[in-house]
């Protein structure tokens, strides 16, 4: 479960890798040339321009044009250092590359749609009611992701043990159990993991609990990405004392997730995409 579940850039180099866009490749020879490198030219009117935008991101006070002129002329002395080195043929830096694309591209076209999602109190109440913020506890048994099928049989076969032999009506309480045989950091604790949202559990682990519903109800064997657990609900935080701002940002998440799918959606109908699914081993 999630719960259970770069070196910094002066202000100054920010802006100017900002204003850059409007000069790298420029090969013209402008009337008012500010300044050159090698081919490239800095035009005054095109600085004054990229400069005058970008005043809006410094709270307090902006650089001065001069220094910001300066780091402008260093970075663009890197980038031509670096072309002739061939970092731009380097497959993991292209591959970094690609993932600025990637951001740039599903910024471009998502970024007004996520501004105009707008959660309501009452689509945030339905919202809870069926997610709601459960208290639980488990009894667990890990399971390494890179685990043999022998070692996944045998933690299988030691919970399942644990269910037979020692959660039976009057033989132990769920925490003495969850005490003495449990794994991890909640078994001290009976194998209590306080109240949890949605988006901070293991999905089985959640779904398991929305099954269960109610609290005192116990669960059988169920198996997350860590290992196995079975799983007792504690409590149900109800609406009144429910986090409301948390709910909202957990639904807006949801919305924005959606409005990516239908992007990614769209891009692959107008693609071929051939998928061998068949060759990855879980």
């Amino acid at each position: 479960m999630k719960r259970y579940f770069k070196v910094s850039l002066p202000l100054v180099l920010v802006a100017s890798f900002t204003l850059i866009g409007a000069f790298v490749g420029r090969t013209v020879h402008a009337a008012t040339e500010l300044a050159r490198i090698n081919t490239t030219v800095i035009t005054l009117e095109d600085f004054n321009k990229r400069y005058k935008d970008n005043l809006k991101f410094f709270q307090f006070k902006a650089p001065s044009k001069k220094n910001v002129l300066e780091d402008l002329v260093k970075r663009e002395l890197a980038i031509q250092e670096a072309k002739k080195l061939g970092l731009d043929k380097d497959p993991e830096i292209i591959d970094r590359m690609n993932t600025v694309l990637f951001q740039s591209l599903v910024e471009r076209k998502l970024t007004k749609d996520f501004e105009n999602i707008h959660v309501t109190d009452a689509e945030a109440r339905d919202y809870y009611a069926k997610n709601p913020e459960f208290r639980t506890s488990h009894i667990f048994v890990g399971v390494r992701p890179d685990a043999s099928k022998e070692d996944e049989a045998k933690a299988r076969k030691r919970i399942e043990g644990i269910q037979n032999d020692n959660l039976k009506p009057g033989k132990m309480s769920f925490a003495e159990v969850a005490q003495r045989f449990s794994e991890g950091a909640a078994a001290p604790m009976g194998g209590d993991i306080d109240y949890q949202t949605r988006d901070k559990l293991d999905p089985t682990y959640y779904a398991e609990a929305v099954r269960l519903g109610a609290a005192g109800k116990v669960g059988g064997v169920v198996r997350s990405q860590f290992g196995y657990h079975i799983i007792k609900v504690t409590a149900v935080r109800p609406w009144e004392e429910a986090d409301k701002g948390q709910v909202k940002r957990m639904l807006n998440e949801e919305k924005r997730a959606l409005l990516f799918e239908k992007l990614m959606a769209d891009l692959r109908k107008q693609s071929k995409v051939t998928v061998k699914a068949e060759l990855i081993k879980e």
